[in-house]
């Protein structure tokens, strides 16, 4: 027994405010990313007219103190600092991939890691992550990757490698894969 599907509903300004705020309430959020759940509740949402309400949404959340993308990427950067022990870099992607611009990326990267020692915090990764000092190459290569992913120079991971008596063959090895 087949169901018909129920008709897409699209909404007016006022619903989508409310959906916005809803959202919001929800967990804290970029304006794009608030722009792409709303695409999919207006009807014709590339239109003069879509784009139009979609505008009008946002300045209502911005003027309202809902919607602040400077404040986010702040406590986002804080927060992936603290608790993931993230590099600068990965923060930089992760920010990229949630629609927040260059310059207020800068600043709160600015802010965030002000004072704080890049290779500490590696150190903080690798602990989190329960990483040990390497018994061989292939432990190595993995730790390397690990702290690539983790957003951290290679001058740091290279660093803490060398500190830890990784031999120059297995070095030379990994700056040849960062090429």
């Amino acid at each position: 027994m087949a169901f018909a599907r129920p008709k897409k509903r699209f909404y007016s300004e006022d619903e989508l405010y409310e959906y916005a705020v809803g959202a919001l309430a929800r967990r804290m959020r970029t304006v794009a990313e608030l722009k792409r759940l709303f695409r999919a509740r207006i009807e014709d949402a590339e239109s003069e007219y879509g784009q139009t309400l979609i505008e009008l949404v946002i300045r209502r959340l911005k003027d309202r103190g809902y919607l602040n993308d400077s404040q986010y990427a702040a406590y986002f950067s804080s927060l992936r600092r603290d608790n993931q022990k993230f590099g600068r870099q990965r923060i930089v992607t992760d920010l990229k991939i949630k629609g927040v611009h260059g310059d207020l990326i800068d600043k709160a990267l600015d802010a965030a890691f002000e004072g704080v020692s890049e290779e500490k915090q590696a150190r903080d990764f690798l602990r989190k992550k329960r990483l040990v000092k390497p018994k061989d190459q292939k432990q190595t290569a993995r730790i390397f990757r690990q702290l690539t992913r983790g957003g951290f120079g290679t001058r740091t991971i290279f660093t803490i490698l060398k500190k830890w008596d990784v031999d120059e063959e297995t070095l030379s090895a990994l700056e040849g894969e960062t090429a």
